[in-house]
């Protein structure tokens, strides 16, 4: 069986180049592949299930990339293994030609199939192939540029913020707060202090009598106070 095609993808080639060395973005694209993983720069194992005609079955394979020119051309050579269905093999000289911001993918394929698969007669193989083919693409086409890579933005500290920024926008910040909140927050504000000077009175008087085991023990207290205060506050 030989097939020839092309297809026009809305990437740059070096990013389509990178997508079809990338097991994740070739695994959402093949139909009915369920596991796709690459075991070096050149070699991937694949799982795929499919169906020809009455004919479903698994095949396990073994692909291989050769005569690598990136981001240009190569070719891609896998036979896959489908049990009692039989066999299939073959290999495609992939190329990439730039146009513009899109990039021409052009392949000329040639495959041969065995055992059960071999017996349905070539134009339903034919047209299943195909099909399956222009799935690929149409898929392929669409996760391109959204699997080109981005660079990611640095998190931003505080060493990164401009000091005279900084006080502008709390500036604003209070310009900006409506009266009621801002009044809302001055009342809070005078009744913690409030609070922490008549706590602070309560607790020098106790001191002074040494109760509840004396100054040390008020003292800790007192501390604790200022700790809750201090957090309330902010």
């Amino acid at each position: 069986m030989d097939m020839n095609g092309s297809h026009r993808i809305p990437a740059k080639r070096e990013a389509v180049w990178e997508a079809l060395n990338d097991p994740e973005i070739l695994k959402a694209c093949i139909p009915g592949c369920e596991s796709l993983e690459k075991t070096s720069d050149t070699e991937m194992n694949a799982q795929v299930t499919t169906k020809i005609g009455p004919v479903k079955a698994k095949f396990k394979g073994a692909v291989t990339l050769e005569n690598l020119k990136p981001p240009e051309s190569y070719t891609i050579t896998g036979e896959g293994k489908g049990g009692v269905a039989g066999f299939a093999k073959g290999s495609a000289d992939i190329s990439l030609a730039e146009e513009g911001d899109e990039t021409v993918l052009t392949y000329e394929a040639m495959a041969q199939v065995g055992g059960k698969l071999a017996q349905l007669g070539s134009r339903l193989i034919d047209s299943t192939a195909k099909k399956m083919a222009g799935e690929f693409f149409d898929k392929f086409a669409e996760l391109v540029p959204a699997g080109s890579k981005q660079p990611e933005s640095a998190p931003v500290t505080e060493e990164d913020i401009d000091p005279g920024v900084a006080e502008e926008a709390k500036r604003i910040a209070i310009e900006e707060t409506p009266g009621e909140v801002m009044h809302a927050i001055e009342e809070a504000e005078h009744a913690v202090e409030e609070t922490f000077h008549k706590a602070e009175e309560n607790l020098e008087a106790a001191a002074g009598r040494n109760a509840f085991g004396g100054p040390v023990v008020w003292g800790l207290a007192l501390l604790g106070v200022l700790i809750l205060v201090l957090a309330l506050a902010s």
